[in-house]
């Protein structure tokens, strides 16, 4: 496995994540471009894969949304381009490695890997992003321009596709070799185009949800939740000098109301470990035709059989004053204690888990593992 090795953490955390950008020159022990470009292509003429195809039209980009035709990249003209596809790490196990040496992240964070293919001059266009992106050159030489930071008050041109900025004024510029590495933080311009052709790109994309986000999908889970009778009330109403007023003590009690429910920091709690667990792209399906054998996942954990996560699944966990574990994966959340607790924080690790042999024997890790076999967010690896 490739491993950042010459790359202090500590200090890129203190100095630059989520504040300025940093060109991080090949820090690998061995950096091997994980995809071939005609195994990218492949992918873009998938159903279910997300892809773009940018090309230039003059002084502009046009956008073609895929699955694109095998003979699409054969119709290509001499004009610069840019394949783009998403969530690749969910197609491709060499990809999905990248990222790994990033998991100083914490999980619930990571998007996905989004890997991009330009010919000569290729590119996206200047823009901006609402989330932290490390971009890792696979192949061939890009060269990139990072601007200044921007918002929402930052002009844009008029695209039907692309958010793209109107006046781009670089303030840095690096050519990024095989192995090296771009991180931009939020919100910083940037603009990467191709140095020859060959030019492979993998961007590891991290979430960050908006403020508008949150407070909109915790109101919506609190509103199917709360009862119709529970309402506004004043049993200790007294006569007020103007019927027309609304008063500064009815605006507290209603102020109050609406806070007192937003407030529950527990609920809000197991709210987000499931709401942050939903898969993006859920297409891998893992769902076995039959209910899970709790007796065969017993045998197999016995025997040392592999217990792989989906790709297309979401782990994480949050650990209780009682030692207990709240697991949460692909929207659910399982309430895990004693040898429950333990198998939880294991399958929040490494993609494929060797289950210890002793909870062969464990009602409560074998019952965890069934439901998540019967919701396709693990299988056991026999091999077939």
């Amino acid at each position: 496995m490739m491993q950042l090795c010459h790359f202090d953490i500590d200090q890129f955390l203190r100095n630059h994540w989520q504040k300025t950008p940093a060109l991080i020159r090949n820090p690998w022990n061995d950096w091997r471009n994980p995809l071939e470009p005609d195994e990218l292509a492949g992918l873009a003429c998938e159903e279910g894969v997300e892809s773009r195809l940018i090309m230039a039209a003059g002084d502009r980009l046009a956008m073609e949304s895929g699955p694109l035709p095998e003979t699409r990249f054969g119709d290509l003209g001499r004009e610069p381009w840019t394949l783009l596809v998403q969530a690749v790490d969910q197609q491709v196990p060499d990809v999905a490695a990248l990222i790994e040496p990033f998991r100083f992240v914490p999980d619930w964070r990571i998007d996905d890997v989004m890997v991009s293919y330009a010919s000569d001059g290729g590119g996206v266009g200047a823009h901006f992003d609402q989330y932290d992106v490390f971009l890792v050159q696979g192949l061939g030489r890009r060269r990139w321009r990072v601007g200044p930071r921007c918002d929402s008050a930052t002009p844009l041109l008029p695209h039907d596709d692309l958010r793209l900025i109107a006046d781009f004024e670089a303030t840095d510029e690096w050519v990024l070799e095989p192995g090296d590495i771009l991180y931009v933080p939020p919100c910083f311009a940037h603009d990467g185009v191709a140095v020859g052709d060959d030019c492979m790109t993998y961007s590891i994309g991290f979430r960050a949800p908006s403020r508008a986000e949150l407070v909109e999908h915790w109101s919506e889970h609190l509103v199917d939740a709360l009862p119709d009778e529970d309402r506004y009330a004043d049993p200790d109403l007294v006569r007020q000098a103007h019927p027309g007023e609304i008063s500064a003590s009815a605006i507290d009690r209603l102020h109050g109301l609406v806070l007192e429910a937003l407030g529950d920091r527990t609920t809000f709690a197991r709210w987000f470990g499931a709401y942050s667990s939903q898969p993006k792209y859920a297409d891998t399906d893992w769902q076995p035709e039959e209910p899970a054998d709790v007796n065969m996942a017993r045998a197999l954990i016995a025997a040392q059989v592999p217990l792989c996560r989906n790709p297309a699944s979401r782990f994480a966990f949050m650990a209780q004053p009682d030692g207990a574990v709240t697991l949460f994966v692909d929207g659910q959340s399982f309430d895990c204690v004693g040898d429950g607790a333990l198998l939880a924080r294991a399958l929040c690790g490494r993609g494929d888990l060797m289950v210890d042999p002793a909870l062969a024997g464990s009602d409560t890790a074998l019952t965890l593992i069934a439901a998540l076999i019967d919701q396709g967010s693990v299988a056991f690896d026999e091999g077939e």
